[in-house]
């Protein structure tokens, strides 16, 4: 049966965010809210955890997987940002954004997307999921909760941990998400002088980030 933290959404407990994060060391797969909706998150470098959390969304490896960084500083060491991407990254983050960008060699093969060798970052306004980032010392691996056969992302910690009990490690409560994926921005073409790609718009708003 999945553990249950109970997690302040402003003022989080450093000691159940520890024990959070000691589960994640071990390969356990946890339900954490973010600024968006609800994701699964797993260790990074653990390939049976990984190969867990595609078996539990039902996605094969041509889904990209994101990773959830505490900040920007944590993306040079996972993709390959320009100047120009950089800028851009800095008005929408942190925020409900994923972007899609060339892997670095930090990224493990299985996890980038096969054919492209791209990976989707995001920096997450969320609190909680931030302390539990920076404990665990390392970026997620991450995607959004989106129970096989629906569409929509589930934001209820509650409903999740009913209906994922026997296959997921624990629940992070922090209160409900906002009901909407994030918006997904492809900046691979501006590494070629094009222009970012929007394939999928969420919760964060073009506008502001001037698309």
């Amino acid at each position: 049966m999945a553990q249950f933290f109970d997690i302040h959404p402003d003022n989080p407990q450093p000691r159940l965010l520890k024990q959070a994060a000691a589960l994640l060391q071990k390969g356990a797969i946890l339900a954490v809210p973010t600024d968006s909706s609800y994701a699964l998150v797993c260790h990074l470098d653990d390939k049976q955890a990984v190969d867990r959390l595609r078996r539990i969304r039902q996605v094969d490896e041509k889904h990209h997987l994101t990773l959830l960084c505490s900040d920007l500083s944590a993306l040079a060491n996972y993709a390959l940002v320009d100047n120009k991407q950089y800028r851009l990254l800095k008005l929408a983050t942190p925020g409900p954004y994923t972007f899609i960008l060339e892997a670095t060699k930090e990224v493990p093969r299985r996890v980038s997307h096969p054919s492209r060798k791209t990976i989707g970052l995001r920096v997450p306004d969320r609190k909680g999921l931030q302390m539990l980032i920076d404990l665990h010392g390392a970026p997620l691996l991450a995607t959004t909760l989106i129970p096989p056969g629906e569409t929509e992302p589930l934001n209820d910690a509650q409903e999740i941990r009913q209906r994922y009990e026997h296959q997921i490690d624990a629940v992070i409560d922090a209160g409900a998400c906002p009901f909407e994926p994030t918006t997904v921005i492809d900046l691979t073409p501006m590494g070629s002088g094009g222009d970012p790609v929007v394939l999928r718009e969420g919760r964060g708003s073009l506008s502001a980030i001037g698309l």
